[in-house]
């Protein structure tokens, strides 16, 4: 049987951006009704009937995943989903040894997704939590519930905050990776994950795949290139399978490609902000985009949709306001005296040579610049399903090589490019020999390329390719921070999904300098703004 093709006409579908999409497929909506064929229902909120509710004794959550709150040393915040309509729900919070606080509520938000033969009408059901007034580096352990469900008799799921802000805290790691979605793969590599211990993980965009498609069109038929592939089933498993992790540790994540579900919101993150509770300290139009300070690192997450010019659906969604945001964020953290080193993570890759994706040159054009005028020391992309790691860069070209094992002083070296996609989708291609510990091969130019403006290849002949490796892996960043004047350092070592080490490299400061950028000490600890 063949399946209707669904709202746009093949001629609009190739040239209009998300938001226009869903401008056009709503107004269909409400002229035909829903009963009528409407191709796209509203999603997000919904006010649901008293008969929607289903008895909380038979009602058990899943999907449990962290993040950090507005301020990581004192909230965080926690998500979990349940299979129908749940009242009151709530979370309750304990230090590591002590006693279960009240219900601190719980917001339920209730997707709806359904697209005239080809998503039958379907409802999921997150929830969401703020717990607040947490003790900086403190430990806790946390249930959740709702009417006719309280399990104060479990131990409940531990977690920790962030530590004490302007005095070293102790060593810790933190994990990476782009281009998750559902597989063994996936599976296996949450598992190694685990054995690093990190204090929060970091994912660069590429989530689930429920779209797995990725160029920003309207959703369709299989068969039907004009068209994405939507099956919002895929974010039922795939929080399913990151539990065991993302339960304890708080999953921060960027969006991809991927993740622009047109399908929901003008601008295709309806979904995303249903799914997960983003810190908010960013553009108020840009949800994934968020800043947050751990121990003596800055972390900065970006939405490289918005500059693409690869895959142009939500080019300029943002009207510049997420690269404005970026330098008053980057002159921010610089001049905080005890943040020693920067890290930025999003999805689409400023330098790869894979034959897929490669580079993108609005990420070149438009951010850049800035990673280079505030001396950022490790920038983290997806995209491309491989490990890549680049020799220190400044202004596209090489500043010094970055041999396995060596140490980068990111102020007079530059900025270190390391793509992490080999989280557990299908693998990519490299069109130079894969290069990496116990495989080096000599150092060579790569020929590749770079996405221009106008959406076309621009072909290049690069060096900065130092390490190469085509398999499912992820990194681990272990941060040694140190009393003002003295040496700290941050060693990135790629893994692969078994554990082995395959990448290392070191980048090393003196702690407590404002490294040329002037000098205000510590920043207000309501938020890190």
């Amino acid at each position: 049987m063949e399946i209707p093709r669904v709202g746009l006409p093949d001629k609009l579908a190739s040239r209009l951006s998300i938001a226009e999409q869903h401008e056009y497929l709503s107004r269909r909506s409400l002229l035909k009704g829903a009963a009528a064929g409407g191709a796209l229902l509203a999603a997000g909120p919904m006010l649901l009937p008293q008969a929607a509710y289903a008895a909380g004794d038979q009602v058990v959550p899943t999907g449990r995943h962290l993040a950090f709150g507005r301020n990581p040393r004192t909230s965080v915040r926690v998500g979990w989903q349940v299979p129908t309509a749940v009242r009151n729900p709530f979370v309750r919070i304990a230090e590591q040894h002590g006693q279960w606080s009240h219900k601190i509520p719980a917001e339920l938000r209730v997707l709806h997704s359904e697209v005239a033969g080809v998503i039958a009408p379907r409802d999921q059901f997150y929830v969401h939590a703020e717990a607040d007034r947490l003790r900086p580096g403190g430990r806790y352990r946390y249930i959740v519930g709702h009417d006719g469900y309280d399990p104060t008799g479990t131990p409940g799921v531990p977690f920790s905050t962030a530590p004490a802000r302007g005095f070293p805290s102790e060593g810790f790691t933190f994990t990476a990776f782009g281009d998750q979605g559902v597989s063994a793969h996936a599976l296996a590599q949450d598992g190694t994950i685990a054995k690093q211990n990190p204090a929060f993980h970091l994912l660069a965009g590429d989530i689930a795949y429920a779209d797995p498609s990725g160029q920003g069109l309207p959703i369709g038929s299989v068969a039907d290139p004009a068209h994405d592939v939507f099956d919002p089933s895929v974010w039922d498993a795939y929080l399913t399978q990151i539990e065991p992790v993302a339960a304890s540790v708080p999953w921060m994540v960027a969006t991809g490609n991927h993740d622009m579900e047109a399908l929901y919101s003008p601008d295709g993150y309806g979904g995303q902000i249903a799914r997960w509770d983003f810190p908010g300290s960013g553009p108020s139009d840009c949800p994934s985009v968020y800043s947050f300070i751990y121990g003596n690192v800055g972390v900065i997450s970006l939405d490289a949709n918005d500059v693409s010019n690869e895959i142009r659906a939500n080019r300029g969604y943002s009207s510049g306001g997420q690269t404005a945001w970026l330098k008053r964020r980057l002159k921010f953290l610089r001049l905080q005296s005890d943040v020693d080193f920067i890290v930025v993570f999003f999805h689409h890759c400023a330098y790869s040579t894979t034959n897929q994706h490669a580079s993108e040159g609005g990420v070149r054009a438009d951010w850049v610049p800035l990673f280079d005028q505030y001396h950022v020391d490790l920038v983290i992309n997806g995209h491309n399903h491989v490990y890549e790691r680049s020799d220190a860069l400044r202004g596209n070209q090489v500043t010094r090589q970055v041999p396995i094992g060596a140490t980068v002083d990111p102020d007079r070296d530059g900025t270190v490019y390391a793509t992490c996609g080999g989280g557990g989708r299908s693998l990519y291609s490299f069109p130079a020999p894969d290069s990496y510990l116990g495989n080096e091969q000599p150092h060579t130019a790569v020929p590749s390329y770079y996405w221009s403006p106008d959406g076309t290849k621009v072909t290049e002949t690069i060096t900065w390719s130092r390490v190469r490796y085509t398999g499912y892996s992820f990194v681990a960043i272990d941060v040694k921070p140190g009393f003002r004047g003295r040496k700290t350092t941050l060693t990135l070592r790629a893994l692969k999904e078994d554990g082995t080490e395959i990448d290392r490299f070191t980048v090393e400061r003196t702690a407590g300098l404002q490294h040329g950028f002037g000098h205000t000490g510590v920043g207000a600890d309501s938020g890190d703004e």
